[in-house]
């Protein structure tokens, strides 16, 4: 525990030494540290978890030279408090999914000039909204790949091509893929529309699957306020020893934006398969989507309904957001639950950020009531 206490003090100490200190002639070493309250009261026969976490990562990236960089980056995922459920680590508490671990985070090299891109190694990958292709960037260890990824923009078009050969998970495990991801996208009258193939292969047990579709994201001004929209669809089909499934995905939201206040209304339709197979994301930021208490973090195989309200705006220089979700399923349209998230944010300045954040679940024809709460300090420098 002293050890611990010791690292704790270290992280928060260095944070305030601030950024200009570790510029140098050949590129700037960087650090982003956090420390992280986290409570899981699940009304199971459960303890409840508690967390206090802190994550580090320091790295290094080079100077451009000729249109190239190099950058390193190392994570280190220490429990203050650990009692929590963590894959398996403390089966008597609840889950909060922040595993002990110490891993080279990113260590890639890249290329940038004149709209042309490429980036080779492990390197953070993050497309469109992270629905489908995102970093998990929520928990402490990020979700990185082991791939070979190249860029294109000019004007309105945008292309993003990658094979991923390794995706290296949470836990501090990876999982060897053979993967090809294709993201197009071009700018058309006030908003994006985009097009995207996922196609993901396990290689240790040649299960696929392979996802589809578009995806078109804007805004508009009506006099003073500003009107903002977006819709997804998708078709996925999977195939393992077990059979082949499909399904298909509908996401709409329309909102506006009213003296800086952002009122929005949406549903997602995560597809079924009679019942047997839900449309699933392998690797999206999942906790962004469908409820913060995370709950539906892989899809029920009857399929998701979320119909969804979202408010945010700033008070007192605070971020503040607002969700109520109700959750049904496709198949049996059974009630699956409702949930309020409610989160604060305060950049205190270039450094320091703090924030706290809730999830309220109430249970439906399956389930547990459970609520989630956070608070944290962040630095980076």
């Amino acid at each position: 525990m002293q050890a611990k206490k010791t690292l704790l003090a270290i992280a928060l100490g260095t944070a305030t030494l601030g950024a200009s200190a570790y510029q140098t002639e050949y590129g700037n070493i960087y650090a982003d540290v956090k420390v992280r309250y986290e409570s899981n009261d699940s009304d199971n026969a459960l303890d409840t978890a508690t967390g206090l976490i802190t994550d580090a990562a320091i790295g290094f990236e080079s100077k451009d030279y000729e249109g190239f960089k190099a950058l390193v980056e190392y994570e280190i995922v220490e429990p203050i408090i650990d009692d929590y459920n963590a894959f398996g680590s403390n089966p008597e508490y609840n889950v909060i999914a922040d595993p002990e671990t110490r891993e080279w985070n990113r260590a890639q090299i890249s290329y940038s000039k004149d709209g042309v891109g490429a980036v080779v190694g492990r390197q953070r990958i993050i497309l469109d909204d992270s629905r489908f292709v995102g970093n998990v960037g929520w928990r402490a260890n990020e979700v990185t790949f082991d791939a070979v990824t190249a860029t294109y923009k000019k004007d309105g078009l945008s292309v993003f091509a990658g094979f991923i050969d390794q995706r290296n998970f949470l836990n501090g495990t990876d999982q060897d893929q053979s993967d090809l991801l294709l993201n197009v996208g071009y700018k058309i009258g006030t908003g994006k529309l985009s097009g995207f193939a996922y196609m993901l292969e396990n290689d240790d047990t040649e299960a696929t699957r392979d996802t589809y579709g578009v995806r078109y994201a804007g805004s508009s001004m009506a006099g003073d306020t500003k009107v903002i929209y977006s819709g997804s669809f998708a078709t996925q089909k999977a195939e393992s020893g077990a059979g082949e499934a499909d399904a298909t995905y509908l996401a709409l939201e329309a909102g506006a934006v009213v003296s800086g206040v952002t009122l929005a209304l949406g549903n997602e339709t995560l597809g079924s398969d009679d019942g047997n197979y839900g449309f699933t994301f392998d690797y999206g930021t999942n906790h962004k989507f469908n409820g913060w208490a995370d709950k539906f973090l892989g899809t029920p195989a009857v399929g998701l309904s979320d119909t969804y309200v979202k408010a945010a705006g700033k008070a007192g220089g605070v971020k503040l957001v607002g969700f109520y979700h109700t959750f049904s399923a496709v198949e049996g349209g059974d009630d699956l639950g409702s949930e309020l998230d409610l989160l604060a944010v305060k950049k205190l300045d270039d450094t320091f950020t703090v924030g706290a954040k809730a999830a309220f679940y109430t249970a439906g024809d399956t389930g547990v009531d459970t609520t989630k709460m956070w608070a944290w300090v962040q630095a980076k420098f």
